[in-house]
């Protein structure tokens, strides 16, 4: 009998009150789903995972307390019950693919949470996966790219930041990443570069086109 179906069980993730609470009315106004918590950053979001074991976390890419892309492969290895759907702002195809390699099955934008989120949990609820039409359609149109110098794709993107002259700061806070990510993710493009130097960085990224994107 469908009463003695245990509800989907959500906790949601976003450092934003007003987006937590008309996505709790969304989720709880549905039949067979129930949110357990809520949290507003990412401390908050792994001690209610680990506290509540919820089947679906519907996760904020941009949350106060370091990367929530970083977070995701540590969340799915430690409670590997709960699945995950990214719910951000975020439309492009590189956000998309690390959410997507990192273990989540669901990735939403906001601006199409109301017509698309019920569906995502419900789906990543049972394993299956759910990614918003129009993103997918850029991700097929956008196949991954094969950066130079063995490079990953991230690691393209923090080269050309830094090229661009921003601080490891900057790039942090745009690529939602620690300061000491940032800081790796140099000292390893510059060791497989061989380059020592921001200028050396600047020459690379301007001889391979990667200041024109």
């Amino acid at each position: 009998m469908a009463e003695d179906v245990a509800p989907i069980r959500v906790v949601i993730a976003d450092d934003h009150s007003v987006v937590r609470r008309g996505l709790r009315q969304l989720l709880d106004a549905e039949e067979g789903l129930e949110v357990v918590a809520e949290a507003a950053d990412l401390d908050g979001t792994r001690r209610y995972v680990h506290g509540h074991h919820p089947d679906v976390l519907v996760l904020d890419l941009n949350m106060p307390g370091g990367s929530s892309l970083e977070m995701i492969p540590q969340l799915r290895a430690e409670s590997p019950e709960t699945q995950i759907v990214v719910l951000t702002m975020q439309d492009e195809p590189a956000y998309a693919r690390e959410a997507l390699a990192g273990g989540v099955l669901g990735y939403v934008l906001k601006d199409a949470a109301d017509a698309e989120l019920v569906e995502a949990v419900r789906r990543a609820a049972a394993g299956d996966s759910y990614l918003n039409p129009r993103l997918g359609a850029r991700l097929a149109a956008q196949p991954a790219p094969g950066p130079p110098g063995g490079l990953s794709e991230r690691e393209v993107e923090v080269l050309r930041m830094i090229a661009l002259g921003h601080t490891n700061a900057d790039v942090a806070k745009a690529l939602y990443l620690s300061v000491r990510t940032v800081e790796t993710h140099r000292a390893h493009i510059q060791q497989k570069l061989r380059v020592a130097s921001r200028a050396e960085l600047v020459q690379y990224a301007l001889e391979h086109g990667l200041l024109e994107q």
